[in-house]
């Protein structure tokens, strides 16, 4: 029985700190605490520090000098050397189109003096067979306007002749009935001819 006595005092002591009020055990966490600060500020720890800024400064730097940076640039020259091979792509591309538009443009003068050089061979053809088929026309007109005087001069002596025999047969058969005699054709004739002349 006395060896449970301890036993007994030692749960109670332990009972007693499991009932201790909250306040001092925040004491007891704090007292330890007051002493140091932060470790930051503390002088014993900035060697160690220092040592360890160093050592992130030259892992970042060999990191930017070695990796990214020279990605960085590798990109950078890549997409210059892109656009200085689009830009001259595209001053090809309108070089070949200029020449393209200059080509057509010579094409279309050409075009341009081919038809008129057409139109004024077509024109001069078209005027050179005009004339020749009003040549011809003409010289067939002239040949109809000759062959009808030829008939009128035919017909204008044989009417005239007739006239002429008409007018002799009727002097004469006037001759006759005036004064009674008979006058031949060849004295009436006669007459009309000197009548004519004078």
């Amino acid at each position: 029985m006395a060896a449970e006595t301890p036993n007994h005092a030692e749960t109670a002591g332990a009972d007693h700190g499991a009932h201790a009020p909250a306040g001092t055990t925040e004491v007891a966490a704090h007292g330890g605490g007051e002493s140091g600060g932060l470790p930051q500020f503390r002088m014993e720890y900035w060697g160690g520090q220092i040592v360890w800024l160093f050592l992130i400064f030259a892992v970042l730097y060999i990191l930017l000098a070695k990796v990214f940076v020279p990605r960085l640039r590798k990109i950078k020259d890549n997409r210059a050397a892109t656009i200085a091979d689009a830009v001259n792509q595209a001053r090809s591309v309108q070089a070949e189109a200029e020449a393209q538009a200059k080509a057509a443009q010579a094409e279309i003068d050409e075009a341009r003096s081919r038809a008129r050089g057409l139109a004024v061979e077509a024109k001069a053809k078209a005027a050179a067979e005009l004339a020749a088929s009003q040549k011809a026309e003409d010289e067939r007109l002239q040949a109809q306007m000759d062959e009808a005087e030829t008939r009128i001069r035919g017909l204008r002596d044989q009417a005239m002749s007739n006239v002429r025999g008409i007018a002799g047969e009727t002097a004469q058969a006037m001759v006759e009935k005036l004064t009674g005699q008979k006058v031949t054709a060849a004295e009436i004739d006669a007459a009309l001819t000197a009548q004519g002349a004078a």
